[in-house]
């Protein structure tokens, strides 16, 4: 029975939501699996992925492939580091504080693109609520135009003759 791991779908239609989990390849893609190894939420950004890296890992050692999805998920978790340092003969506790290093590192550039979308996000806000005060400043100029009486000039009498 060779083993997958790859995305189950959940979520309504237009709003996806993916179970990472290990199944047979013959099963459909929403059918029958063995164990749900984790989620993965592409609609927020970046995407939320919550991960057992040791199940996942545990499926990897016992041969399970993953699909092209799931390997890029994997990698982005470091799962795949892990079972590379593994594979290389590495001491448990070298795996360890080399995944902690490239782990710190990871988290400093998700955290750089949540602070630069966060910034992005204020620009954008910011530039949107000025153009709607400019919107809103000539709205009010043109009714005070309008509202405004007219002044107009009284003409003097007509010279009797």
């Amino acid at each position: 029975m060779p083993v997958r791991l790859r995305l189950r779908r959940l979520g309504r239609k237009d709003r996806p939501y993916y179970h990472i989990i290990a199944a047979d390849s013959r099963s459909p893609r929403d059918g029958r699996f063995i164990e749900i190894v984790g989620h993965y939420d592409p609609l927020t950004n970046p995407a939320t992925i919550d991960l057992d890296q040791d199940k996942a890992l545990k499926w990897l050692k016992n041969g399970a492939q993953p699909t092209e999805t799931v390997r890029a998920i994997l990698s982005y978790k470091g799962v795949l580091l892990k079972l590379h340092l593994t594979r290389k003969g590495f001491s448990p506790e070298e795996i360890q504080s080399r995944f902690e290093t490239w782990q710190k590192d990871k988290l400093a550039q998700i955290q750089a693109k949540k602070d630069r979308l966060a910034a992005e996000e204020a620009v954008r806000k910011s530039e949107a609520l000025n153009q709607e005060s400019k919107r809103r400043q000539a709205i009010e100029e043109r009714i005070r135009s309008k509202n405004q009486p007219s002044v107009v000039e009284e003409s003097a009498p007509p010279a009797s003759e």
